[in-house]
């Protein structure tokens, strides 16, 4: 038989209210501290964690939603969160909504349902609807790599300069010498691929290049949309000499289209991706990308997290984090003869 709280009162002499108040997260006396931890060691005491939450209102649970579960940008980011919330005695429920914002809502109601204490989301629907459910609740929200505008001031974010990112990427480029520069983004209404269009646009602008419409393709953060914009690209009559593609998954079709078309890497296009993940390490040539910190944006947004529940009952501070991007130069990207470009 498992052993109850009243095991412990008989073995340390203490009341059921001190070591209640104890296992719930209550100060007492370090003595009886010690006598009470040595007591559920010896034991092999384990709390209901399901009634103690109902004492607490606390479930020591955390949501994740996230678009893509195969996606390795969000993954590692929730690696990262994981590890940090669980040295804090919370436990992480994912969820993958698979880029739907329908799956999305439910997902959100499901974990509300559940009572988790807080919620982080990188959202897919960029009206923040489904976030409905949460707020109503008044849950704890932090949002990952994306931030919705008419949420600003009820949710917090941690995000990148996704203009810098871009711009970064695009005066690379032109400083190589290119003009003719193709750019494969994710959603068209997803803030973040608005953003880095601007970047690239404002690039364009300051080097005097004229844009063309066609030259900008519009996907959905997925291999398979990766692939057939580089597809669509290669088949332009004035090809780009350059692409920067905006995301891991998609550089990773870009390249499948390249490769299956015969195009060499930098000598017939230069190639400039986004994200250093470790499968880049095996791909000949080397890539030239503009890398995220993943890592840090998991830890901001498990701290943040930390940092909303903490304040119990006091009225929530929100923040958005903006963090910068880095540039790594590797072998796709060649410099043109400028009288060429």
């Amino acid at each position: 038989m498992a052993a109850t709280i009243k095991d412990i009162a008989k073995m340390t002499g203490l009341g059921l209210a001190t070591i209640s108040k104890y296992l719930n997260g209550g100060q007492v006396r370090p003595g009886n501290k010690k006598l009470i931890d040595d007591a559920v060691r010896k034991l092999h005491f384990v709390p209901n964690s399901f009634a103690r939450s109902l004492k607490t209102r606390q479930s020591r649970t955390v949501g994740v939603v996230i678009p893509e579960l195969g996606n390795q940008f969000s993954t590692s980011i929730i690696t990262t969160m994981e590890d940090i919330l669980r040295k804090h005695d919370y436990a992480v429920i994912v969820c993958d909504c698979r880029t739907d914002p329908r799956i999305e809502l439910e997902a959100v109601s499901f974990l509300t349902h559940k009572q988790v204490d807080g919620l982080i989301n990188m959202p897919t629907d960029p009206t923040g609807a489904h976030l409905k459910p949460a707020l109503d609740a008044e849950i704890p929200i932090v949002l990952v790599d994306r931030m919705l505008k008419n949420l600003q001031g009820r949710v917090s974010a941690v995000v990148v300069d996704n203009v810098d990112a871009a711009e970064k990427g695009a005066r690379y480029l032109t400083e190589l010498g290119h003009t003719n520069i193709g750019l494969i983004l994710g959603n068209e209404g997803i803030y973040t691929s608005q953003l880095r269009c601007e970047g690239y646009l404002n690039i364009c602008r300051e080097k005097g290049i004229h844009t063309r419409a066609e030259l900008i393709r519009y996907s959905d953060y997925t291999m398979e949309g990766g692939y057939q914009q580089m597809k669509a690209l290669l088949a332009l009559p004035n090809k780009p000499t350059a692409v920067f593609v905006t995301n891991y998954e998609m550089t990773l079709g870009a390249i499948l289209a390249l490769n299956e078309d015969g195009v060499n890497v930098p000598d017939d296009l230069s190639l400039l991706g986004f994200d250093k993940l470790d499968q880049f390490g095996v791909l000949y040539p080397e890539l030239t990308l503009v890398k995220q910190p993943q890592n840090a944006i998991g830890e901001c947004a498990a701290n943040q997290m930390l940092a909303l529940l903490g304040r119990g009952d006091a009225a929530p501070v929100h923040q958005v984090i903006t963090l910068s991007t880095q540039l790594f130069e590797a072998k796709s990207v060649r410099r043109l003869n400028t009288e060429k470009a």
